[in-house]
């Protein structure tokens, strides 16, 4: 199931998606706790950059996804601004990318 995800540019989108909202929530709900409460700025390096690495890799593949499927401008926007909101990448992928099989 997980491999046949990787056939398509949406599959990939959707995987790289949740991988993104994963690591967002890691970042607002371990790492940066741990910077600020207990002043351990070391997990907020890490998870940031894999998170940062997330968030370019998803950028492009919604553009890919987009241009593939023909997206409107709105539904494009909207999955862009998922990228950006906690929660957001994985309310994308259940409303908009699903929805494109």
């Amino acid at each position: 199931m997980l491999f046949s995800l990787f056939s398509s540019s949406l599959g990939r989108l959707r995987v790289v998606g949740f991988l993104e909202g994963l690591s967002f929530l890691v970042l607002l709900g371990v790492a940066m706790p741990l910077k600020y409460v207990f002043g351990q700025p070391e997990a907020v390096r890490a998870v940031g950059m894999a998170h940062g690495g997330l968030f370019v890799l998803y950028v492009l593949l919604v553009i890919g996804a987009a241009l593939e499927y023909g997206w409107s401008l709105r539904k494009a926007l909207l999955a862009f601004g998922a990228s950006v909101v906690p929660l957001g990448t994985f309310w994308a992928d259940k409303r908009l990318f699903r929805a494109e099989k």
